[in-house]
């Protein structure tokens, strides 16, 4: 098995052993974050409904570093959030590790007000 698949595989066993302990309702959804070679992607999920009630990327963002685009992606998230009258959520990572554009990501949604 090469490299980049052992990493894959071990991420999709942390993520499966993760969601079995965390679920999101429509009070307190879920913040679930996924990274890509290229971009970073939020989304606050109901898993009772089963729904995304609001979602954020570091796509429309340009010309910053990548922690400052995963910064502004948190706040962004946290203002759709907001704006629908949540406060508290449910932190996903996704299997990935806490640490660096994830971090970001996370402490941009704290700053812009959500509690977790």
């Amino acid at each position: 098995m090469n490299a980049s698949r052992l990493k894959q595989s071990g991420r999709d066993r942390r993520h499966k052993r993760i969601r079995t302990k965390i679920f999101g309702t429509k009070d307190v959804p879920r913040l679930s974050v996924y990274r890509s070679n290229r971009y970073l992607y939020a989304q606050l999920i109901d898993d009772e409904a089963m729904t995304t009630i609001a979602h954020s990327s570091t796509e429309g963002v340009s010309g910053k570093s990548v922690l400052k685009k995963a910064h502004a992606a948190g706040k962004e998230i946290a203002k759709k959030a907001k704006d629908k009258k949540i406060h508290k959520v449910v932190f996903d990572r996704g299997g990935f590790i806490y640490a660096g554009k994830i971090k970001a990501l996370a402490e941009g949604a704290r700053d812009g007000g959500l509690l977790f």
